[in-house]
This record gives C-alpha cells, sequence and structure tokens, in this order.
C-alpha cells in the first residue's frame, strides 16, 4: 500500500491533485452502497453536475463530497455505518486547505441539505434510498422551521441543494461518468486559477 503524503505539505496544483486522485485510488473501490463504489459514486455525481451546466466550482463539489468517509473509517465490521462521523465537516475542513469556499461549503452543507429537503419537501423523503433513510436518522431527521429559516440564509445554498439531489441519483451500478483522468485534470485546472 503506497504511504499517505503529508498533507498540509502539498503546495502545488498537481501535487494536491495527484494526492486527492490516490486517495480515491486508494480507498475508492470501497463500497459507498449495496451497487456502487465511492469511486463510481464521486464520479458519476460530478458528471450529475456536468450534465446539468453546474459551475466548476460545484462541479469539483460534487466530486468531492463525500471525501470524509475516505479519511474516516465509519463502519463496522459488517460493513454499516456505526455513528454519523460528520464526513461532510472532515471533508470541507481537509479541502479548505486548498479549495475556496465555492467547493468546501456545498461539500459541508450537503448533509443538512438532505435534511432540508426533508422538511420542505415531505416527498422527498420517498426518493431517498434505505441507505439514506438510514443515516438521516442518524443526521438529526428532516429540519426544524427555526433550522429550516437559518440553512436557507447560507451562502451556496443552491449549490449544496443541487449538491444533495446529484448524491442521490448517482448511485446506479454502470451509469456513464467522468473518469479520474477528466476529474485530475479539473482540479488541477482550477487550483491554477
Amino acid at each position: 500500500m503506497a504511504t499517505m503524503p503529508v498533507w498540509r505539505e502539498l503546495a502545488q496544483p498537481a501535487e494536491i491533485t495527484d494526492a486527492l486522485i490516490g486517495l480515491f485510488e486508494q480507498r475508492g473501490d470501497e463500497k459507498y452502497s449495496e451497487v456502487v463504489t465511492q469511486i463510481e459514486h464521486a464520479t458519476q455525481c460530478a458528471g450529475c453536475a456536468i450534465e446539468e451546466g453546474a459551475g466548476e466550482a460545484t462541479v469539483l463539489a460534487a466530486f468531492l463530497h463525500d471525501i470524509g468517509h475516505l479519511l474516516v473509517n465509519e463502519r463496522d465490521d459488517d460493513g454499516e455505518v456505526r455513528a454519523d462521523f460528520h464526513h461532510e465537516n472532515v471533508g470541507a475542513r481537509f479541502l479548505a486547505n486548498w479549495f475556496d469556499e465555492a467547493v468546501t461549503m456545498p461539500v459541508q452543507f450537503h448533509v443538512s441539505a438532505k435534511r432540508y429537503l426533508c422538511a420542505v419537501e415531505p416527498s422527498y423523503h420517498d426518493e431517498l434510498s434505505s441507505a439514506s433513510v438510514h443515516t438521516l436518522t442518524l443526521q438529526g431527521g428532516p429540519m426544524s422551521d427555526d433550522e429550516v429559516i437559518a440553512f436557507e440564509a447560507l451562502p451556496h445554498l443552491d449549490a449544496a441543494v443541487s449538491l444533495r439531489r446529484w448524491d442521490e441519483q448517482a448511485k446506479v451500478e454502470g451509469a456513464a461518468a467522468p473518469s479520474l483522468d477528466e476529474m485530475r485534470a479539473r482540479i488541477i485546472a482550477y487550483l491554477t486559477l
């Protein structure tokens, strides 16, 4: 197994990108759900963003939104999520070392966006996979009215909500998606802006 980089020492866009893609190559074959791996889910989610014409920051947020799962082992020996380790916060804080809020805030709030959508669109709950229903309970269930008001005041709200919708769609076995090489090129381009 390859050695993990010393993340905080990474400064150049190419080395940052290589390390991020390397993390997907090392841990991305782990199951995200019953039918897709972490890599498949991440690239499908990015593909949904590209298909809808999202800006580059939102495409990268879609690809990187679950990186916290790759950084923290949340599953028990049977592969079940044992607790909510707040992968969204872990991922956003980690990505903030190199990315701006246009990438990190949708990552940070994509779980809250699920809770939000379940509160403001009750039918959204019916669209959730069984795994998403399970984690919704761990994450606090639908938002209260006060939580909805506070959430609607956040910057990058629309990107977080869109990301959440793509998150649910990106669980299809064998679906077409961008390659890791395409995502590598997009990350390098974004970091060199």
